[in-house]
């Protein structure tokens, strides 16, 4: 078959490899002799230099670079040594250094004896009705002096006092039901004591007679009834001259306690969640010498009387004195105290000043307040 020219053909790959590999040798040959010429330049300048400190060119100019770097370097690196050297001394020091603690010295405590007050007149330390429904008698004077001891405007014994002023009256015979007031008289100098006591014997026992020190500033309870029923305990009832009367007492927390007087609604009052309550209602004026029935009931969330306190009573004489007195109970606060006693608790101002509280809104349990009574 004939051959027909079709014009100019490519290489065969045979040559471009060849050529290839030729180029490739031609410029490995030129690096060669470049580096021939530059060891021959530099071995020129290094012949006469002992042979044990000639070093290789490439790992000189890597020591060259790193001192370099150091030298760049060498403020930051110092600083961060020093601090780690400062931290590292500061902890093997309070490892290795013990604490030393110095207590002061605490002088011995120095028992001072208690001063007694002297007495210029009999008074009364105590005066309750025993569970035998005797009644005890305990109060002061001038050492090695004779008190005489008046109930009801009758002498009924003379004790004698001890070299500290102290004397104590404990009859046999059991006091009969009803209402008694005590004095005392130094029988010596013919003094009266200047308070008395009021004594009320219940019919029902000890646990629910009163004994009230009467004082020109006031009543202050020295027995009080333990009048109770159940998850209901009344502690305290007040009676105030401007017609008002105050019940405390304890029972189940967020109740309601109401109260009736001679069966007569007076008011109700909520358990507050420490189970302490107050109600303070005016009851108008109680006539001396007359009977009443107090009624305190414990209501449930229904509404139904769940307990109740019931408590008789004969109506004593007023002492006419315009003040009373208040233990404070956790939960309180001069707001609701002041309402309760002085119908109003916007007139917690003048509890604050009568017992020099400066801060209103801090009061404490136990913490005993002076109540003016009279606005």
């Amino acid at each position: 078959m004939a051959t027909t020219n079709i014009g100019k053909t490519k290489r065969s790959t045979d040559e471009m490899i060849n050529d290839a590999v030729d180029r490739q040798q031609s410029w490995l040959e030129s690096r060669r002799s470049f580096t021939r010429g530059f060891l021959s330049r530099f071995h020129m300048f290094r012949k006469n230099e002992p042979e044990e400190v000639k070093v290789q060119p490439m790992r000189q100019e890597r020591e060259s670079k790193n001192r370099s770097a150091l030298r760049a370097y060498w403020l930051p690196i110092t600083c961060a040594l020093l601090v780690i050297l400062i931290a590292i001394i500061v902890m093997l020091f309070k490892i290795n250094t013990p604490v030393k603690v110095v207590a002061p010295a605490v002088p011995e405590p120095v028992v001072q004896p208690v001063a007694k007050k002297p007495v210029s007149e009999p008074t009364f330390d105590l005066v309750r009705i025993e569970q035998s429904g005797n009644i005890v008698i305990a109060g002061r004077n001038k050492s090695e002096s004779n008190i005489s001891i008046v109930i009801n405007k009758k002498v009924v014994a003379t004790e004698h006092t001890n070299q500290d002023g102290e004397f104590v009256y404990a009859p046999s015979d059991a006091l009969a039901p009803g209402n008694y007031v005590i004095y005392l008289v130094d029988t010596d100098k013919n003094i009266k004591s200047k308070n008395s006591v009021f004594v009320y014997v219940s019919e029902q026992g000890y646990k629910n007679s009163v004994s009230l020190l009467m004082t020109e500033h006031g009543s202050k309870v020295m027995q009080a009834p333990e009048l109770l029923d159940g998850d209901l305990v009344v502690s305290k009832i007040d009676y105030l001259d401007t017609g008002r009367m105050v019940i405390t007492g304890k029972a189940l927390p967020r109740l309601r306690v109401s109260l009736t007087l001679n069966d007569k609604y007076l008011g109700f009052a909520r358990v507050s969640d420490y189970k302490n309550f107050g109600l303070g209602v005016d009851v108008g004026e109680l006539k001396a010498g007359e009977n009443y029935k107090l009624n305190i009931r414990l209501h449930d969330t229904e509404g139904t009387t769940i307990a109740n306190v019931e408590h008789s009573f004969v109506m004593p004489e007023m002492t006419g004195d315009d003040n009373t007195f208040y233990t404070v109970r956790r939960g309180d606060c001069l707001w609701i105290i002041a309402r309760n006693f002085l119908r109003r608790g916007v007139l917690f101002t003048m509890i604050a000043e009568r017992n020099n509280i400066s801060n209103p809104d801090l009061i404490f349990p136990e913490q005993l307040l002076q109540i003016p009574t009279k606005q």
